[in-house]
């Protein structure tokens, strides 16, 4: 049979004793395929072309049985010949080969398709890129697969696919050791860009992880965590704040956290006023939905890297990602839960890390005002709510931060200008922040409380810290310091204009103190479920007073340009009274409401935003 005859004839061409039972490199058509391609420099290409059209064939074709075991056998065929492929004269072929998609053919096919791209790799060294970009391009499905994920056959057919590419990568690194280093920025420029928002990114991502997870991920795994977490960060970023309800300037930071005050989690049937959660085709409830998905991806490896005993060293990595990448993110809203939930796995190594790591970071007169500041938001929302963080813990963080803001006072000079003490304002209101959450806890242990104890030398300073820092903060941390007696002379603690002090506006604008606490619930409805059961909300904080306790016992007592007889009946004067107010509790407002709002954190907090200066 001549050699054409033998391309042509699918019957001699696939004969199963012919393929299965001889070796490859000594049969008929392995001859008859090198023939075919050397040919070519001889200029006699139609043995050629024809092996080139069994490649190409459309799609649809291979539908048929036998044109499914022609091309496997081809296929097989060329891994036997692959000395004899030339990526000059073979440019048509080398580039049908690498454009073909697992995804398009047959478990048969796949097998025959990712052998030869093997050979190719691993004997020609200068296949090596284009072999390892064929097969990362498998990491993204078409659409057909995307759209129909929730199918079982489709779901099989992701499997099949995914652990072939990867079994392949794996095999070629371990034969070629300069893989990882050519693979890694592969990896990094084909991954799904950010305005494909469906299911494909996830998959990628997917991926990544699993390579992360493999002998490839000990030369390029810090690389592979980094763009990771970036990508989350770049998701992260395009919902929008009008996805989410803004805070209302008329109302208190603690008015609404949005919480079950049973379950502590984010019920699907309650009523959220929150972008992301709604059942709509909006660009910010896609966003959030696809890197909802994303967020449980990378908390499941991380339990997976904490059971492989790998955790400590993931960390690592992710704590110097958080660094670069996080830290200094304006409006990050979710992508920082993932070193929430990797302390959450190992408290002591992990949770120690971070907080240990963004004190230093504060305490570094190196680093960026803006770092620093977000450094103690980040600590103080971290140290509040994790759960897992030990009441000593949490009291020794609080110590460092109480003996930086003696320092301080010690040294600063006499200008009490605001925005020339931010630093000092941002520890303040950390402390405090914390206290609110953590105060009875600590203060029932008289070695931790007497820790406290040069608080109230900071915070009776002239730079007075109450006048700058959140209302809201100060007005929760007031009231059960006095309840649980911290301070010897708590009446002394006079600030003006709770509501909003001119102070606090100094800043101007976007640089103000303002309302940064990055870990507040998550408002992701499947990774809050990952969270929850490690975060304190609110509602589950003992405060050192008692919520039933009589209005009364809180003296309230407003004082309006020293004069407590101010007109209740004038609308006018009551603004005025509310913008001039300094409070020793006593009297009631006119609005009772209003009142309750101020001198009382209520058990449902609204989750913060970041402050724009970040």
């Amino acid at each position: 049979m001549g050699a054409v005859e033998l391309l042509s004839d699918p019957s001699s061409l696939y004969t199963v004793d012919y393929v299965d039972n001889v070796d490859l490199s000594d049969t008929d058509l392995v001859q008859t395929v090198r023939k075919a391609l050397t040919s070519v420099k001889t200029g006699d290409s139609d043995l050629y072309s024809e092996l080139v059209g069994v490649i190409n064939k459309d799609i649809r074709e291979f539908k048929d049985p036998d044109a499914v075991a022609q091309l496997e056998t081809v296929l097989k065929a060329l891994s036997g010949s692959v000395a004899c492929i030339d990526i000059v004269h073979h440019q048509k072929l080398l580039s049908s080969l690498f454009g073909m998609k697992l995804w398009d053919h047959r478990p048969v096919v796949m097998d025959a398709l990712v052998n030869l791209v093997i050979s190719l790799a691993v004997t020609r060294g200068k296949y090596l890129d284009p072999c390892l970009n064929m097969l990362v391009s498998n990491f993204v499905p078409p659409p057909s697969v995307v759209n129909n994920l929730s199918h079982p056959r489709v779901l099989n057919k992701k499997i099949e696919v995914l652990s072939r590419v990867h079994a392949a990568l794996l095999k070629i690194s371990i034969l070629v050791p300069l893989t990882p280093s050519r693979l890694v920025p592969m990896l990094f420029l084909e991954m799904p860009k950010i305005h494909k928002k469906d299911h494909s990114i996830v998959i990628y991502v997917e991926s990544l992880l699993k390579l992360e997870n493999s002998p490839i991920g000990q030369v390029g795994g810090s690389m592979i965590l980094g763009v990771v977490m970036e990508r989350l960060r770049d998701l992260d970023l395009e919902i929008g704040w009008d996805d989410i309800p803004q805070d209302d300037s008329s109302r208190g930071m603690f008015d609404m956290e949005l919480e079950d005050a049973v379950e502590g989690t984010i019920n699907e049937g309650d009523e959220l006023p929150v972008g992301p959660l709604k059942q709509d085709s909006s660009d910010g409830s896609v966003v959030s939905k696809l890197l909802d998905k994303l967020m449980v991806v990378a908390f499941e490896h991380l339990e997976s890297c904490q059971n492989d005993g790998r955790l400590d060293q993931v960390f690592e990595i992710l704590l110097e990602s958080f660094e670069n990448f996080i830290l200094n993110t304006y409006k990050s809203k979710f992508t920082q839960f993932l070193m929430f939930y990797a302390c959450s796995l190992d408290p002591e190594n992990c949770g120690v890390k971070f907080a240990s790591k963004l004190v230093e970071i504060f305490l570094s007169s190196n680093k960026h005002l803006s770092t620093r500041m977000s450094a103690v938001a980040y600590l103080a929302s971290f140290l509040a709510r994790g759960k897992f963080l030990p009441v000593s813990f949490v009291a020794s963080m609080l110590k460092r931060l109480i003996d930086e803001c003696v320092g301080y006072c010690r040294t600063c000079n006499d200008d009490i200008r605001p925005e020339a003490h931010q630093i000092f304002f941002s520890g303040c209101q950390a402390i405090m922040y914390v206290l609110c959450f953590r105060m009875r806890s600590i203060l029932d242990v008289p070695r931790l409380r007497s820790q406290l104890t040069p608080l109230e030398s900071i915070l009776m300073h002239k730079l007075n810290p109450l006048r700058v820092c959140l209302p809201s903060v100060v007005a929760e941390f007031l009231r059960q310091a006095k309840a649980g007696g911290l301070f010897i002379v708590s009446d002394s603690f006079i600030f003006d204009d709770l509501l909003e002090s001119e102070l606090s506006r100094a800043f101007g604008g976007c640089e103000r103190l303002d309302t940064f606490f990055p870990f507040d619930p998550c408002l992701l409805k499947t990774s809050n479920s990952f969270i929850s059961r490690n975060f304190i909300y609110w509602s589950m904080v003992s405060a050192t007073y008692d919520e039933d306790e009589e209005d009364d016992d809180f003296d309230a007592e407003v004082i309006v340009n020293g004069d407590e007889d101010s007109d209740e009946g004038d609308e006018a004067d009551l603004d005025y009274a509310l913008n001039k107010m300094s409070i020793t509790p006593k009297h009631s407002f006119k609005n009772k409401m209003e009142r309750d709002r101020l001198l009382r954190m209520p058990s449902r907090i609204r989750p913060s935003t970041s402050p724009e200066s970040l």
